[in-house]
């Protein structure tokens, strides 16, 4: 599936984002910091607050109260495929969080590790092979989104408010991603497991942009999704 790559490398060509044309991996490691802070001293208070209860991990999705169904490719492709977008976002967060300190990265990192864990479930329960399994920070299977990640980490570090902006790309396209592989499976545990992926993702796009607007007066507009869903989210 190509809709994370094709959205995503769309969004930083309009928005002119890469700097210098450079990409570059960052460091991996620890998510403690030491990093100076880049944002105005006295609006930091919000964005080092936020983020904390707009994305407390979802409840737990347990799938194996439900009943094994036949997998279609497309239902093989989308497990696989958001396993490694979950973990595409969370690396990305823990990544930026080591470069710009904002607590609403590494508290959303740990929620977007919930995600990762109930694509998971569902590897598992279908015995599939674990795209992400013995990958580190910034390591990915698929080559696409091994690009991406370089990218918007390459996007993110340049300030706090590019970090911001690529937190909620992230999750725009998230939606958008899951909303496709919604409409594509019929499987009672697949829907439930990307439902609860969709609703985490809903918080993690309202807590980006609020510390957007609160701690740095910038408001976000939308480059995937349509400025009808967008408001509907920010404004629920």
């Amino acid at each position: 599936m190509k809709r994370l790559s094709a959205l995503i490398v769309m969004a930083l060509v309009l928005g002119a984002v890469i700097v210098g044309g450079c990409i570059t991996g960052p460091e991996t490691g620890t998510t403690e910091t030491g990093a100076p802070s880049r944002g105005p001293p006295e609006d930091r208070g919000y964005a080092q607050r936020t983020g904390q209860e707009m994305s407390s991990p979802m409840g737990t999705v347990d799938v194996s109260t439900l009943p094994v169904e036949n997998l279609s490719p497309d239902e093989v492709e989308g497990i696989l495929y958001m396993r490694e977008e979950e973990k595409l976002a969370r690396d990305v967060y823990l990544t930026l969080y080591n470069a710009t300190g904002l607590r609403v990265f590494e508290n959303i990192a740990r929620s977007e590790q919930t995600h990762m864990d109930a694509v998971l479930s569902l590897i598992e329960k279908y015995n599939l092979a674990d795209p992400a399994e013995d990958k580190g920070i910034g390591e990915f299977t698929n080559p696409e989104i091994q690009a991406l990640y370089d990218q918007l980490v390459s996007r993110g570090e340049t300030s706090d408010i590019e970090a911001l902006k690529v937190g909620a790309l992230i999750e725009e396209v998230d939606i958008k991603d899951l909303e496709e592989w919604l409409s594509r499976t019929d499987n009672e545990d697949i829907k439930l497991v990307f439902e609860s992926l969709m609703a985490g993702s809903k918080n993690h796009l309202k807590a980006f942009t609020r510390v957007l607007a609160n701690s740095y007066g910038v408001e976000y507009s939308p480059q995937v999704l349509s400025e009808e869903e967008y408001r509907s989210i920010v404004g629920s």
